[in-house]
């Protein structure tokens, strides 16, 4: 009765809300799991909807893995600007050498290499693309530098094999680029 209603205005409604959210979250992480990628971003964005500002760690979490199905999803424009808006924002609060900030510059490092990739593809000029390659690249040095301190060998190596691949990128002739398969 009474007890019921109560509690339905007060704690309830937040555990409403937390169900909610957690129901959006599953959601979006299962269409990930089946590569339902349209519909992953879909429930990404209901979940970071629901989302208090008290919830910040959660919400960019929730952006990062967005960022990344909208790059799965065709919309490599989109996550580019999301995880760079993302990088800026971990970077501005100080927050930089976290595990997210790690995540997220890994994320926007394979995008501006794709973008790069595209952009020399379809024939734009050295201005152009270059600014985006060498972002990757600066990227990459920083994660192989993190591995190197943190001591991850495996990881620092693959870094530096991305670093090279970036570099190769930027030297690489149309040509040779038009015979490469597109990166996964």
């Amino acid at each position: 009765g009474l007890a019921g209603v109560v509690f339905h205005l007060g704690p309830g409604r937040e555990l409403e809300k937390n169900d909610l959210l957690n129901a959006n979250v599953t959601r979006a992480r299962l269409n990930v799991e089946t590569e339902k990628w349209g519909d992953a971003i879909d429930s990404f964005d209901e979940a970071i909807a629901g989302l208090s500002e008290q919830q910040l760690e959660l919400q960019r979490q929730l952006r990062l893995e967005k960022a990344k199905a909208q790059m799965m999803d065709a919309q490599l424009p989109e996550a580019r600007l999301a995880l760079d808006a993302l990088m800026q924002e971990l970077v501005d609060s100080g927050e930089g050498q976290t595990k997210i900030a790690e995540e997220t510059r890994l994320a926007l490092a394979s995008a501006q290499y794709y973008v790069t990739w595209l952009m020399r593809l379809e024939g734009v000029g050295r201005e152009e693309w270059e600014p985006e390659v060498e972002a990757a690249r600066q990227n990459y040095r920083i994660l192989s530098e993190m591995a190197d301190e943190s001591g991850d060998a495996d990881v620092a190596e693959k870094r530096r094999e991305d670093l090279e691949a970036t570099v190769r990128l930027a030297r690489m002739d149309l040509t040779e680029l038009q015979a490469l398969p597109l990166p996964s």
